[in-house]
């Protein structure tokens, strides 16, 4: 890859958390680092004065790079300590010491301890987290401890050992930190009902809790109990500050596969991640072109086969967003809810973000390329017959029927023209009547292009739903151009989208680029007509202020605006400035009612 190569990559990335790896020429991981925004950071190896020795090596062996895209940075953090040590690139500090993430462990026993651990030992206890702060846990394990007495040894409390009374009693049950299970003064019914209320705050479930925390803060507020109500109030900043799931490391999932397909009519955008003990051991993007108009199943069943085989896949499980069949070396799942689609979810959200790059990139080396791929997606979006290079769209402005005018934006190949916006001011319609104003501003447009033998549009759209849209369909008719240009309606509400004769709206996804522009046009309608509606406003109070002396009219008031520009400046002008306008009479008029002189 190119350094401009490089560069275009790196400023197509998105502003989002994420690992990122850098290759040297031989395919071989030099470093993998980790960042909050992706672009930000990555960007920063790029820049011109670069001080450290180490940096300038790193950046001069970077031959190409990958990215991953993820929910939060502390997910970000986790997997860059996994793929160090997995990968121990060369420009790394290596993790020698093997320092894992802290987890909370709900012991499989009979009545479970809870505990933090840096290692998970697969015997059928609960792990939650990892924790890329030990304090969090610390806290809230002091915050569990504090609601739920539970016991901390570790003495087998089976029955046969309860019975036998082999226990006694210890400090922890007489200063309240412990009730006893011991010596059976706590039954396992009642122990396990807190362990569950545990389980449901490592889980994330914090509403009951939360409910049960601000009754027992109300309560301690109303019999002032100020410093125990501040006290269950910091707990509540702990429950939401805390975070249980994370996106990209689970203890229950062990070697596993994960890969995903997006596409358009002629790519195909392909994301492959392998999890092992729980974590990302690696991910990888990847493009293809379509040739025979393949569907995403044939795809995939060919890339998966291709891809377990180039990374050394033995899994025997891989996670898929469809049924396909890949024979029976390896078992398709298709989750539905879990730490599993949590996985596919991560994976198809990275190869919706690789397509989104690469449409950057092209849209950076080559805009016309660019532009008539965004032109075949409006075609297709709104069912056009053709590609709808030239748009048009209009918009009224008025408050209560006052200074009515309208305004028609150009739009040439998805882009503004602004040397063809028209300003209308309405000359047939009295009143506030929005229906009215649009019918004879589309009839004055369109007659007009038909006389001076202009080109007409391929859209037009109208700002505002079904009642707008007819109005201007009538134009349409009385000028017979009704099959001859595409017309629509955009509703400012939900964005949706009305077409003539069909009762039911489209709505496009909000990320859609057809969408986007649609809502460029309308905006730029609304923003070019206001301009005029607040023009003419303000002409008119001036106007109105002029005229309000007796003895001037419209003439005269526009004379005295023409040579001094402003109400102000007529008001500092000598009566002599004036007379040289409006003559003697008038302009002795003028000056003693500006000046108040009776």
């Amino acid at each position: 890859m190119t350094k401009e190569a490089l560069k275009r990559q790196v400023a197509s990335l998105p502003n989002e958390p994420g690992v990122y790896q850098y290759y040297n020429e031989q395919g071989a991981i030099i470093y993998v680092g980790k960042a909050k925004d992706l672009k930000k950071r990555v960007s920063s190896y790029f820049r011109k004065q670069v001080d450290s020795r180490k940096t300038k090596n790193l950046v001069n062996a970077i031959y190409s790079l990958k990215h991953i895209v993820v929910p939060t940075e502390s997910d970000a953090l986790i997997l860059e300590n996994t793929l160090i040590k997995e990968h121990q690139p060369k420009y790394n500090i290596l993790l020698r010491d093997d320092k894992t993430y802290p987890w909370i462990c709900i012991k499989k026993e009979r009545y479970p301890r809870v505990f933090a651990t840096r290692k998970i030992i697969q015997d059928g206890s609960e792990y939650f987290g990892p924790f890329t702060n030990a304090k969090t846990v610390r806290v809230l394990l002091g915050l569990i401890n504090e609601l739920y007495p539970l016991r901390t040894c570790h003495y087998d409390l089976s029955e046969a050992n309860v019975a036998s009374e082999k226990y006694k009693v210890c400090l922890e049950y007489h200063i309240g930190n412990c009730l006893a299970p011991c010596v059976g003064k706590q039954t396992t019914t009642h122990y396990n009902e807190a362990i569950g209320q545990i389980r449901n705050i490592l889980q994330g479930k914090f509403k009951q809790v939360n409910d049960a925390f601000s009754r027992e803060m109300k309560a301690a507020a109303e019999t002032l109990q100020f410093e125990y109500a501040q006290k269950i109030k910091l707990k509540m900043e702990s429950l939401q500050q805390y975070q249980s799931k994370s996106a990209v490391v689970s203890a229950k999932i062990n070697a596993v596969d994960v890969c995903t397909i997006v596409s358009d009519e002629s790519t195909a955008f392909v994301n492959f991640l392998q999890v092992a003990y729980g974590s990302i051991v690696r991910f990888h993007s990847m493009s293809l072109k379509k040739k025979l108009d393949e569907t995403d199943a044939e795809l995939l069943r060919v890339v998966v086969v291709e891809l377990r085989r180039r990374f050394d896949s033995s899994s025997k499980e891989i996670l898929l967003p469809f049924e396909v069949d890949l024979g029976e070396a390896v078992r398709v799942i298709v989750p539905k809810i879990g730490e599993k689609k949590q996985l596919l979810n991560l994976s198809l959200r990275n190869a919706k973000q690789s397509r989104l790059e690469q449409l950057k990139q092209i849209k950076l080396t080559d805009p016309e390329q660019h532009t008539q791929r965004v032109m075949a997606q409006m075609q297709r979006d709104l069912r056009l017959s053709e590609l709808p290079l030239h748009i048009e769209c209009f918009d009224n402005s008025n408050i209560q029927g006052s200074n009515p005018v309208a305004a028609c934006v150009v739009f040439r190949n998805g882009k503004p023209s602004k040397k063809e916006y028209r300003h209308y001011g309405i000359k047939t319609v009295e009143g506030p009547d929005d229906f009215a104003s649009m019918e004879e501003v589309v009839y004055r447009r369109y007659k007009r292009l038909l006389s001076e033998g202009e080109s007409l549009p391929q859209l037009v759209v109208i700002d505002g739903g079904k009642g707008q849209l007819n109005a201007a369909l009538k134009s349409f008719d009385v000028l017979g151009i009704r099959r001859k240009v595409a017309i629509l309606g955009i509703a400012k509400r939900l964005e949706e989208l009305y077409f003539p004769n069909d009762p039911i709206p489209l709505y496009l996804d909000k990320r859609s680029e057809t969408l986007r522009i649609v809502q460029q046009l309308r905006n730029e309608a609304h923003r070019f007509g206001i301009r005029l509606h607040r023009n003419k406003r303000s002409k008119g109070a001036i106007h109105s202020e002029l005229e309000s002396i007796p003895g001037v009219g419209e003439k005269t008031a526009t004379e005295l605006l023409k040579k001094f520009k402003s109400v102000k400046r007529i008001k500092v002008a000598t009566q002599e400035e004036l007379t040289q306008i409006v003559g003697s009479k008038k302009a002795k008029t003028i000056y003693e009612h500006l000046h108040n002189i009776s």
